[in-house]
């Protein structure tokens, strides 16, 4: 889909939401988010260090939360319910990239067989847009957080957003799916193609008061697509094309640590 065609059905939601969440006199809050992405993925080695901390991208996105504790069309709190005191509903539109290369044990340079040569001389990118709704939990109170510039809000969060995903795969030894440029577990997995899946996101963070109007916050994000070619790789059999590739044990996914900006609009 489109990124133009996203963000206008992403700030006609948000639109929408506040002229009916208004008419009940809930408050609303927009900012901006961005920070590191680690996307693990299959290129590199598992649980390796080198690996997680080089297939790093960046992301940035656009929040938008409905605030429970707040009525706009009054300036006064509504009534005080356990609900409205610990709960936001957060909605964000999220973009970020990043590039892979195959690093660990098995692109070590004491290794010189063909495979270690086709490893090293593989690279790959995908380009992550993604849509969603998230429930957020305040342990402590929202309201006595307004009212303190200066105070903290832990929070935890969990919610589903639809992903758009354009992945590349190349080689520097020339095409891919070839006996020269590519190890056998990669052939016919790998593509160039765009698609869309779902993802499941689950967020601990933390914000700061700075004044009535407005908030710093750190997040950290665990996110999990439902498909396996998020990065553009897939490699799901063995050199026999028979059994599955033991390392492949899971879905793409990343984590995101992010900082951001959040303004009260009412």
């Amino acid at each position: 889909m489109n990124t133009r065609i996203l963000l206008v059905v992403f700030f006609f939601l948000v639109y929408a939401k506040q002229e009916v969440y208004s008419q009940f006199g809930f408050s609303h809050e927009l900012g901006v988010i961005t920070g590191p992405v680690t996307f693990y993925s299959d290129y590199g080695q598992r649980n390796n260090f080198e690996t997680n901390i080089n297939n790093v991208g960046y992301g940035i996105g656009i929040v938008h939360y409905i605030n429970f504790s707040y009525r706009a069309d009054c300036n006064c709190y509504t009534r005080d319910t356990y609900f409205n005191d610990h709960f936001k509903i957060r909605n964000e539109i999220d973009y970020h990239k990043t590039n892979f290369e195959h690093f660990g044990k098995w692109v070590d340079p004491d290794r010189t067989s063909l495979t270690a040569d086709q490893l090293r001389a593989m690279m790959g990118s995908t380009t992550v847009l993604d849509i969603g709704s998230q429930l957020e939990y305040f342990p402590l109170s929202i309201r006595d957080f307004a009212a303190r510039p200066g105070s903290v809000a832990p929070f935890i969060s969990l919610g589903v957003h639809w992903v758009n995903f354009d992945p590349e795969a190349s080689s520097d030894l020339g095409a891919l799916n070839t006996p020269i440029t590519t190890p056998p577990k990669y052939f016919n997995a790998f593509q160039q193609e765009g698609d869309s899946t779902w993802s499941v996101v689950g967020s601990v963070g933390v914000r700061y008061k700075l004044s009535p109007v407005s908030d710093l916050m750190l997040d950290s994000r665990w996110q999990y697509y439902f498909s396996n070619w998020v990065d553009g790789l897939n490699p799901s059999f063995d050199n026999n094309g028979v059994v599955e590739v033991p390392e492949n044990k899971a879905n793409d996914w990343i984590y995101w640590v992010n900082v951001g900006y959040i303004f009260y609009i009412d």
